[in-house]
């Protein structure tokens, strides 16, 4: 059995559709179930689970080994920093990982950061040559700068529209973001075939909507 660790929300959102164009076998009732396990057999790739994970929880899943293979943000990636194999950039679930805050405080020297990232903040300002203090936060990270706790965010910008809401403009692009495949490395080498077969299937529906949007 093949184990697929997929990230709820927006990425499993836009990463599905992707995976059916590429004929990959989908569970009938991953939209409308509860359940956070679906099992379903193919004829070609056999018996395949699918897990419905937290975004921060996909990468642990594959690096132990629980998952072998994964769909997740590149964001989550490069903060939790686990030992997996991405194999492959699918081109969704695009944002930003940004630098915001009010208008009024771009000027002055970043103090206090807000963020769900307290590793890639970190790293961000300390290349800058500024150390701030990092405030964790798990949720409506816009918030921390509106009411004045923090003069900086560092966090996910799909459209800005949020942030112009409250208020809020962009000070700086910091990485771009989407949907990585990701395999358990002993996974890799053991289902190597079919974890293969998947990522091909992925990326000739990719390689074609590149060419048609060109």
């Amino acid at each position: 059995m093949l184990t697929i660790a997929l990230a709820k929300g927006r990425t499993a959102d836009d990463v599905m559709p992707l995976w059916e164009k590429a004929g990959l076998p989908t569970p009938s009732d991953l939209d409308d179930s509860r359940a956070l396990v679906f099992e379903l057999k193919s004829e070609e790739f056999g018996e395949l689970r699918f897990l419905l994970a937290k975004p921060v929880d996909v990468p642990t899943y594959v690096s132990f080994g629980v998952a072998d293979i994964g769909v997740v943000g590149k964001d989550i990636l490069l903060e939790s920093e686990r030992d997996v194999y991405e194999l492959l950039d699918l081109g969704a679930a695009r944002c930003k990982l940004c630098v915001a805050g009010r208008p009024k405080d771009q000027a002055l020297r970043p103090r206090r950061v807000a963020t769900k990232y307290p590793q890639l903040a970190d790293q961000y300002f300390r290349s800058l040559g500024e150390a701030v203090e990092i405030v964790l936060l798990s949720g409506s990270i816009e918030l921390a700068a509106v009411i004045g706790l923090t003069d900086r965010i560092f966090d996910l910008v799909q459209t800005g529209a949020t942030l112009e809401a409250n208020g809020l403009v962009v000070f700086d692009d910091v990485i771009d973001i989407s949907a990585r495949l990701i395999a358990n490395r002993s996974s890799y080498r053991t289902q190597r075939s079919t974890i293969e077969q998947i990522t091909q299937a992925l990326a000739r529906v990719i390689d074609t909507r590149e060419a048609v949007e060109k």
